[in-house]
């Protein structure tokens, strides 16, 4: 039976009240609690009543990019003045048109139900609450080059020279604000590209990115702005008590501009003193202790670390079939070379680090969840490789080895070969972290006999879906397992429409 797409819904539910302002839902979360009495596991289900609220009026937003002018930069400014404008190209293949393609929010589909005849009915995920256009975004950044987003875009080489043509009139006018360049954090090979840099201290740059976002906000006349970090890769930051282990300490040491604070970190803490939400799409650890507690002290929103594209998106999918298969992975292999700017700096060996950290961690819970394939402690061999080559440009290669036990001592081997074009990975990504965080900030839920709703932990987890290396809340559990990420997203938003989780059960086909 085929499935039927439809553009709009209506809840026929008491359970949820549509008003001029919100969406207010009356929802049953279905849970289980677990305890150990006697070495005996105890398994309660529970079922607990929670109220969500979900402001309908959506705000004007805007979207400051760290790194503007890089690929990942003007591709997604780039693709949204497309996409906004109209604009179609010629290539070898005939004419293109522009999408969204890639976007989990703007290209996806939510399974709604079925009808009386089995066929199930989809809506777009984008439908399902009043989310912010990508066409409506206002853009606007911080870049360590000069250059102008046509320059900048036709010395990425990403789109095809057509569409170039087209975007350039678009494109030129739009220039980057000076940024922060401490040259210890990125590669040496950077430097030349370093023309528009901030000087004076850190406090004073830091002073003077806060009023970056002050500017850029009155004058778009926008409700909302969010920062997100496209740079450069940075090397780790020591994390040194007495410098950046408190809130205290990291801005004293700001004030003293202590050599160990990071320009994403100078970023995150004038983003969260100007109440803006921050994203790092990089894997260095920006967020050290100074700035999560910040965060968490003035209540604004926090996501990362480092964009999920290509090799480590499949990665998560297919250890998380072979583990719940039964299957052991006792070997990950995995080798990537690019030729953009990222490849570039990656070349370094600090800056390598910070990469491999974030893509090493991917498989950690899937590998945890099964003690009858791996002992305590038991983990696979798990090897990244990242090389420079400059002629593929933007178009980058992932290898991939994955060898596991499998029954009576038996081996299996699967080799993939992915070619990404990394920027047109990537830009969608942006476009849905933005959106996503910016739709966080409008749904506030409680416990039905709590006095006081709250917002979601600043701490953003629910990004996990579009993050290698997932922050989240202290003492919370991390998530990669790409599918249970992605249903976090899709059930916590119907939930504020009071519809149940898809459960896949099927039971009505099942009799």
């Amino acid at each position: 039976m085929s499935a039927q797409m439809f553009e709009s819904f209506k809840v026929n539910s008491p359970n949820v009240k549509y008003t001029e302002e919100h969406i207010i839902s009356d929802y049953t979360y279905q849970t289980t609690k677990i305890q150990t009495v006697n070495n005996e596991l105890i398994v309660e289900p529970v079922n607990e009543k929670y109220i969500f609220k979900t402001e309908r009026k959506v705000p004007k937003m805007g979207v400051m990019i760290v790194g503007l002018c890089g690929n990942n930069g003007t591709t997604v400014v780039g693709g949204v003045i497309a996409n906004r404008e109209g604009l179609c190209w010629n290539t070898k293949q005939g004419l293109q048109t522009p999408n969204y393609f890639g976007s989990v929010v703007m290209s996806s589909t939510i399974r709604m139900g079925m009808d009386e005849n089995g066929r199930d009915a989809y809506v777009p995920l984008k439908n399902l609450l009043p989310m912010v256009h990508p066409n409506d975004i206002v853009f606007g950044g911080w870049d360590i080059n000069n250059a102008n987003l046509a320059e900048a875009m036709q010395r990425a080489q990403v789109f095809d020279y057509d569409l170039q043509v087209q975007l350039i009139p678009h494109m030129k006018n739009i220039t980057p604000l000076p940024s922060i360049y401490f040259p210890d954090f990125i590669a040496a090979n950077q430097k030349d590209r370093a023309n528009n840099v901030l000087t004076g201290t850190k406090k004073e740059q830091m002073e003077q990115i806060r009023k970056d976002i002050r500017d850029f906000k009155e004058s778009n006349k926008l409700d909302t702005v969010i920062v997100m970090w496209s740079a450069n890769t940075e090397r780790f930051s020591s994390i040194i008590p007495g410098v950046n282990d408190t809130i205290e300490n990291l801005m004293a040491a700001i004030e003293r501009s202590e050599e160990e604070v990071s320009p994403s970190t100078l970023f995150a803490v004038a983003s969260i003193l100007e109440n803006t939400t921050y994203i790092n799409g990089s894997p260095q650890n920006t967020f050290v202790p100074g700035v999560i507690d910040l965060a968490i002290e003035r209540n604004v929103s926090i996501g990362g670390d480092d964009f999920k594209t290509g090799q480590t998106k499949i990665k998560s999918v297919l250890t998380d079939y072979l583990v719940s298969a039964g299957i052991k992975p006792v070997s990950i292999v995995s080798y990537n070379h690019l030729g953009n700017n990222d490849g570039k700096n990656l070349s370094a060996p600090q800056q390598f680090r910070s990469k491999e950290i974030t893509k090493s961690n991917v498989v950690d819970d899937m590998i945890a969840s099964n003690n009858i394939l791996y002992k305590q402690g038991e983990h696979p061999d798990h090897v990244i490789v990242i090389k420079y080559v400059p002629y593929v440009g933007d178009s980058k290669r992932a290898m991939d080895e994955y060898t596991s036990q499998i029954f009576m001592g038996g081996h299996n081997t699967i080799v993939l070969h992915n070619t990404c074009e990394d920027s047109l990975l990537a830009a969608p990504i942006i476009l849905d972290l933005v959106i996503l965080a910016e739709i966080t900030s409008r749904i506030t839920m409680k416990k039905q006999n709590d006095d006081q709703f709250a917002t979601f932990h600043p701490v953003l987890s629910l990004l996990s879906y579009l993050l290698k290396a997932p922050l989240v809340p202290k003492h919370a559990t991390v998530v990669n397992a790409l599918f249970k990420q992605r249903a976090a997203i899709e059930n916590i938003f119907k939930a504020c429409i009071g519809i149940a989780p898809d459960n896949n059960m099927l039971l009505e086909q099942r009799l």
